[in-house]
C-alpha cells in the first residue's frame, strides 16, 4: 500500500526523548539520573540551510544540526557554543541517527558528489550549463531541468 503525502511528511512531526549518558552531564560529570532532551530528525529544507550556512565551517554547520534538531530544551546558537564538547558530539549524533544520516563523512560525500556531478555533465550538455551555474541552483531545480532533459524538452 503506497503511503499518501500526508502520511510521508508526518514522520517530521515525529520527536525522541533521549537520555543522555550520566557521564555527560552534571557537576564534574557526574549526576544522580541522567538528563533528557527531546530531538526531532531533521529535514530536507533544515538541511539545504545547514549546508549553505555551514559550507565552510564545520563547527557552525553542528551547531546549526543541534540547534534544529533539538526540541526541549530548546537553545541559541551561544548556548550551543557553550556546551561541552561530549555533550554536542552526542547530540549531533543522536540528531543524525534519528535523520537517517549517519553516514561516515566520506561515504556521505560520495554520495552526494557523484550524483551532482551527473547531474552537472547532463545539464551541461542538454542547457549549456557551467558547473558553477548548477551548483547555484537548488535540488529542486536540478531535479526539474533532469527531468525536462530526460523528457527531451532541454532544445524547446
Amino acid at each position: 500500500m503506497a503511503l499518501t503525502a500526508e502520511e510521508l511528511l508526518a514522520g517530521t512531526t515525529l520527536t525522541h526523548e533521549v537520555e543522555l549518558p550520566a557521564s555527560l552531564v552534571g557537576v564534574d560529570g557526574t549526576a544522580d539520573v541522567p538528563g533528557r532532551v527531546v530531538l526531532r530528525g531533521l529535514t530536507v529544507r533544515d538541511l539545504q540551510r545547514i549546508g549553505k550556512a555551514g559550507r565552510d565551517d564545520d563547527e557552525l554547520a553542528a551547531a546549526l544540526i543541534i540547534q534544529r534538531g533539538l526540541v526541549e530544551p530548546a537553545l541559541g546558537l551561544e548556548q550551543i557554543a557553550g556546551l561541552p564538547a561530549g555533550v554536542a558530539r552526542f547530540l549531533a549524533a543522536r540528531i543524525n541517527d534519528i535523520s537517517g544520516i549517519s553516514t561516515p563523512r566520506d561515504e556521505l560525500e560520495e554520495m552526494v558528489q557523484a550524483p551532482l556531478a551527473r547531474a552537472c555533465f547532463v545539464l551541461a550538455r542538454e542547457f549549456g550549463w557551467t558547473a558553477e551555474d548548477v551548483s547555484a541552483m537548488t535540488v529542486g531545480q536540478i531535479l526539474l531541468y533532469l527531468e525536462l532533459a530526460h523528457r527531451g524538452e532541454a532544445a524547446a
